[in-house]
């Protein structure tokens, strides 16, 4: 069985609640706002689930059709498919795994660009980032005001931490670059860029 995928994760997470079909899961997934940690498309949603059910991790289990629209089969997860979401999920929680984020490597290459542009654009990313950080606060309390329960929803506090550090880290590069404490005009010493013979 091949590795589940962070949709296939998802799927089988909204499975272990209750039965589903692809559009519902896929209209829970985006009303709880999770599309923020996984990329989830309608298309995308009916493949994972196929695939899923390929695996025997979710079984096919009732078919219903409303109106002129097309039948929609229900799907709910197995026992394998139980095990296998919590043995995922229990790895990922206790396994740091190496990414590969494109910010990191875009502030790797940043030295290409003229400093002038990179302040702009850090600075536009910070403004990004700030409203993010005020969408997730938002976001919180309309949370909170549901009653829901915090273990629902502790990506958002782990988002709003992350966030957090990137505008700290953000900030005082900004400022670094803009007094000259990191020099846009400095060479790499000669002996580091001679071949080794």
């Amino acid at each position: 069985m091949a590795e589940l995928t962070p949709l296939g994760i998802a799927a089988l997470a909204l499975l272990a609640e209750r039965p589903m079909h692809p559009y519902e899961m896929y209209q829970t997934l985006v009303h709880r706002r999770e599309d923020r940690n996984v990329k989830v498309r309608p298309g995308s949603l009916y493949h994972a689930v196929d695939r899923l059910a390929r695996e025997g991790l979710v079984d096919a289990v009732g078919v219903d059709r409303e109106g002129n629209r097309p039948e929609r089969t229900s799907y709910a997860i197995t026992d394998a498919g139980r095990r296998a979401l919590d043995n995922r999920v229990a790895t990922m929680l206790a396994t740091p795994a190496e990414e590969y984020p494109e910010f990191r490597h875009a502030v790797a290459q940043a030295h290409n660009l003229p400093v002038d542009e990179v302040l702009a654009l850090l600075r536009s990313r910070s403004t990004s980032l700030h409203d993010d950080l005020k969408a997730l606060g938002f976001a919180k309390e309309a949370i909170e005001s549901k009653q829901i329960p915090e273990r629902y929803w502790l990506d958002a506090h782990y988002q709003s931490t992350m966030l957090r550090a990137e505008l700290a880290w953000l900030d005082a590069t900004i400022e670094r670059i803009a007094n000259g404490q990191v020099s846009w005009t400095d060479a790499i010493p000669e002996h580091l860029t001679e071949k080794n013979h």
